[in-house]
């Protein structure tokens, strides 16, 4: 689990928006069910796309299902695994997941130095051309911007 550095207020009904970038990337649309978790002693919140209880694991039909080591899966999946259809013996290594194994952490200070730099020698620069050269998401760099 990560952190996004996104917050959101409750209205005053209790409400609170999910930000676009969090329901791209999770592939929620308007109107989907989305399912609580909760774990008190910790203090934690979570929220997942709903599966209606009875479906396929993988990719959630509800249709042709069958019972194997405790997960439901369907009938198309069960094929598709048979034939090795999207399977792959070991993970599959891009450049994106390889940048991410070697990602460096930096500290907020350490960020903002050199944003402050970058912003002097490249002042007509989008927020995305200052995300790609740290290093970081857009979003990092607008929490940047504002402690500048």
């Amino acid at each position: 689990m990560k952190r996004t550095g996104m917050t959101r207020p409750l209205d005053s009904l209790g409400r609170i928006v999910i930000p676009i970038e969090i329901r791209a990337s999770m592939g929620i649309d308007i109107g989907e069910p989305l399912e609580f978790y909760i774990d008190v002693e910790k203090g934690f919140m979570g929220i997942g796309k709903y599966s209606y209880g009875t479906s396929c694991k993988l990719c959630n039909s509800i249709q042709d299902l069958s019972y194997f080591k405790s997960s439901l899966l369907c009938k198309q999946c069960i094929l598709d695994l048979k034939g090795n259809v999207g399977v792959t013996s070991t993970p599959v290594v891009t450049e994106e997941t390889a940048n991410k194994e070697n990602k460096v952490h930096r500290s907020t200070l350490q960020l903002l130095k050199m944003l402050r730099k970058l912003m002097l020698e490249h002042p007509g620069a989008k927020q995305s051309e200052y995300a790609k050269w740290l290093g970081v998401s857009q979003a990092r760099i607008s929490q940047i911007k504002k402690l500048l």
